[in-house]
């Protein structure tokens, strides 16, 4: 067990095997609103930019790497941080696809990064009521405008979270994770927070969840154990080079926390039916966990609450 102090401009990382992402730390979110931004029309590119070693240490935080993975710690509400800023051509969400770009220290749009989890940029959507989680892949056109394929959301307040590895002009690595809010037309209430509980289904899938050693701004295991019509689960297929993809936000401010299996890689052809993540969560209260997994060629994504301590 490991104390780490949650500082808002400095971000630790926790020695673990495999990824831990909480989001990039940063002010709080209300003072982070976006200026406008022109339109901006995106063309896909492809690119071949390769996963390195390289330890990034700035005077505003520190990452290192576990094997070609960097690690994170932070809690996802700035819109610029060591420089870089997330730069949403619009305000809105009601639209399916998302466009933005990604401005550096010098202002002009960044176009060289690294993959992280096999993807060069997440983009992640959430509902101000921790509903409407959508978790995609943009494409980047060779200005440096990214295009996620988001779907509709519906009316409300919601936040956006772009998760990259930027190289920086020395050719250092910079792994962020910065957010914004965004709104869609129209009103409507947002709901209560399903109350925690130690299970959950989606597509005939049950998913249980042991998080009784959580606790706020400490290194814990969350293990995660998946059946079906009462049997073990043990066909799990790689999906971004993991057997699952585990996402959390919490109530009120929005603060994200991304997690990965022990153990990193897949490294067989199916995994489970038990998962073990080592999670740090900065904070105490509700945590809205999106965890994700691929059988037979399908993405699941079941959702828990969890109470943290």
């Amino acid at each position: 067990m490991r104390s780490i102090k949650r500082v808002r401009t400095l971000a630790l990382a926790p020695a673990f095997a495999g990824i831990l992402l909480l989001a990039a730390c940063g002010s709080s979110s209300s003072s982070h609103s976006a200026s406008s931004h022109p339109s901006m029309a995106g063309m896909n590119m492809n690119s071949s930019a390769h996963s390195t070693d390289n330890t990034t240490d700035n005077s505003a935080h520190h990452s290192t790497q576990h094997g070609d993975e960097p690690m994170y710690m932070g809690d996802g509400l700035a819109a610029t941080d060591q420089g870089y800023t997330f730069a949403p051509a619009g305000a809105s969400v009601a639209a399916p696809g998302f466009v933005f770009r990604i401005l550096g220290p010098d202002g002009k749009p960044v176009t060289a990064f690294e993959p992280e989890q096999t993807k060069l940029m997440h983009f992640y959507l959430i509902r101000s009521d921790l509903s409407g989680f959508q978790h995609v892949h943009p494409t980047m056109a060779a200005d440096g405008t990214w295009t996620a394929p988001t779907k509709a959301a519906g009316p409300g307040a919601y936040r956006v979270y772009a998760q990259f590895i930027a190289k920086g002009a020395g050719g250092e690595v910079v792994p962020l994770v910065l957010s914004e809010q965004v709104t869609s037309a129209g009103s409507a209430p947002d709901r209560p927070v399903p109350a925690a509980a130690a299970s959950t289904t989606v597509d005939g899938y049950t998913v249980t969840v042991d998080s009784s050693q959580l606790m706020a701004g400490m290194a814990m295991p969350l293990k995660v154990s998946i059946s079906k019509d009462g049997q073990p689960v043990t066909d799990l297929e790689p999906y971004l080079a993991t057997y699952a993809h585990l996402s959390g936000f919490h109530a009120g401010d929005l603060a994200m926390a991304h997690l990965h299996p022990r153990g990193g890689v897949a490294t067989t052809a199916t995994g489970g039916p038990d998962l073990t993540f080592e999670a740090t969560l900065p904070e105490a209260g509700q945590w809205r966990m999106y965890l994700q997994f691929q059988t037979g060629g399908t993405l699941h994504t079941a959702a828990v609450t969890l109470d943290v301590r």
